[in-house]
C-alpha cells in the first residue's frame, strides 16, 4: 500500500454529508477508489447527521479502527445542524446551531490534521466547510444530482473545487470559473467493468437462487425505501410471477412488512449491499430517481422504469432520470398502476427484447464509469496543497 502524504504529513481525508444514502454512498465509492489506486488515506474523518440510515449504508465500514475493505480507519463525528427528524433546518435553528457545530467540526479537523475536505451534500457540509476555511484546509464539493442542491449553491464560492456529475449544475461553458469539473457520478470500482452480458446476467440470477432462464425485475426504492413502489409491487406480485417475471424487491430499512410475502421467484429485502450484483442479475429495473440509483443503473447498462419522488420542489429525481435519455421511461407516481405493470411485463418479455436492448445501451452510454477514479485523483492533488 502506497503511503500518500501531503506537505504536512500523512493524508487524512475528511468527508461531510449524511442524512440520506445519496449523501453517503458516493463517499464510500471514492474511498474504495483510493484503496484500489494504492492511495488509501491513513484515516478518514466523516461528518454525519446521526440519522439511522447512515449506519445502514456504512454497514460498519472502518469501525473500531478496522481498515476493512476501505483500507483505512473511519472516525465519525455528528454535526447536529438538521432537526432530529431530519430534513432542512429552519433559519432559526441554523442561526442557533451553526457556530457550535462549526467549532465542533474545527476541533475535529484540527485534531485529525485533515488534508482535504469533500462535501457530499446536505446541511452537514455547511459547518464543516466553514471550519475547513478557517484552517485553510482545501475544500471541494460533489454534486451528483442533475439539479444543484442548496449546499452546493451556497458553498461553491468557498470551495477550491466543485465536482459535477452532470453539466446541468455547472456554470456555462463560457464562464471564467475554472474550479468546476464535470466528471460524472462516482461509482464503486465494480462498475469499471463492462455491463453484464445476457449469459452473465443469467449466471448472476442463479447465484441469487433464482431461475436463470426467467427475467428478473429489480425494484429499488432508494436507501430509505419508497412506499408507493412497495404498494405497487405488493399488489402485483402474483401477476408478475404468473407472467414468469421474478422480482428482487428492496423495500427499505425497517419496511419489510410493506413488501409481499416471500415466494419462489419473489425476494423482498430491506437493503441491498452491494447493489451491483443485483443489477448484473437484473433484466429490467423499477426505481426511484435518486442520483446514486440512476448512476448505478446507467453504469450497469440496464433499462429502467423510473418513478421519481414527487414532492421535491426542484424535481431533481425527474431531472436525474432524464439524464439516462432513452435508457429510462419516467412514470409519474400518480399514474403508477396496471398500465405500468403492462409496461414492465412487455419490456421484460421476449417480445420486448429489442426495445430493452436499445434502452439498456442508451442507459450505459449516458454514464461515464471512470468518474470515481478521476475524482479520487483530484482529491489527492488537493491534499498535496495542504501546507
Amino acid at each position: 500500500m502506497t503511503r500518500v502524504e501531503s506537505r504536512s504529513g500523512p493524508v487524512t481525508v475528511s468527508l461531510a454529508g449524511g442524512g440520506t444514502g445519496g449523501h453517503v454512498v458516493p463517499g464510500l465509492h471514492l474511498l474504495s477508489h483510493l484503496h484500489r489506486m494504492g492511495a488509501a488515506p491513513e484515516r478518514v474523518l466523516w461528518f454525519l447527521t446521526g440519522r439511522a440510515v447512515e449506519e445502514e449504508v456504512l454497514g460498519g465500514a472502518g469501525d473500531a479502527g478496522d481498515a476493512g475493505d476501505l483500507g483505512c480507519a473511519l472516525e465519525r463525528v455528528v454535526l447536529r445542524l438538521e432537526p432530529p427528524g431530519g430534513g432542512a433546518p429552519s433559519l432559526a435553528r441554523v442561526a442557533r446551531r451553526l457556530l457550535p457545530e462549526t467549532l465542533r467540526a474545527r476541533r475535529a479537523l484540527k485534531t485529525s490534521r485533515a488534508s482535504v475536505l469533500l462535501g457530499l451534500g446536505g446541511f452537514t457540509s455547511l459547518p464543516a466547510a466553514l471550519a475547513a476555511r478557517t484552517l485553510r484546509v482545501p475544500f471541494a464539493l460533489l454534486e451528483i444530482n442533475a439539479a444543484a442542491g442548496r449546499a452546493t449553491r451556497a458553498l461553491a464560492p468557498l470551495a477550491t473545487r466543485v465536482f459535477h456529475a452532470w453539466p446541468d449544475t455547472a456554470p456555462s461553458a463560457g464562464g471564467s470559473d475554472a474550479k468546476h469539473r464535470v466528471l460524472g457520478p462516482p461509482l464503486s470500482p465494480e462498475y469499471l467493468a463492462e455491463p453484464a452480458t445476457d449469459a452473465e446476467a443469467a449466471e448472476a440470477r442463479a447465484e441469487r437462487g433464482l431461475d436463470p432462464a426467467r427475467p428478473l425485475l429489480l425494484v429499488l426504492g432508494g436507501s430509505q425505501g419508497a412506499g408507493a413502489l412497495n404498494a405497487f409491487v405488493r399488489a402485483r406480485r402474483d401477476a408478475l410471477l404468473a407472467a414468469g417475471v421474478q422480482t428482487v424487491h428492496q423495500v427499505g430499512p425497517g419496511r419489510i412488512a410493506e413488501g409481499a410475502a416471500p415466494a419462489p421467484g419473489y425476494q423482498p429485502v430491506e437493503y441491498l449491499r452491494p447493489v451491483h450484483a443485483a443489477l448484473r442479475a437484473a433484466t429490467l429495473v423499477l426505481c426511484r430517481g435518486g442520483a446514486s440509483t440512476i448512476a448505478e443503473v446507467g453504469a450497469a447498462g440496464r433499462a429502467a422504469v423510473v418513478v421519481p419522488y414527487p414532492h421535491s420542489p426542484d424535481r431533481h429525481q425527474e431531472k436525474n432520470a432524464r439524464r439516462l435519455g432513452d435508457g429510462a421511461i419516467v412514470v409519474d407516481e400518480r399514474e403508477l398502476g396496471d398500465p405500468t405493470l403492462a409496461l414492465l411485463l412487455r419490456l421484460a418479455s421476449e417480445a420486448g427484447a429489442d426495445e430493452r436492448s436499445r434502452r439498456a445501451a442508451a442507459s450505459a452510454a449516458a454514464v461515464p464509469r471512470d468518474a470515481g477514479t478521476r475524482i479520487a485523483a483530484e482529491l489527492l492533488e488537493l491534499a498535496a496543497l495542504r501546507g
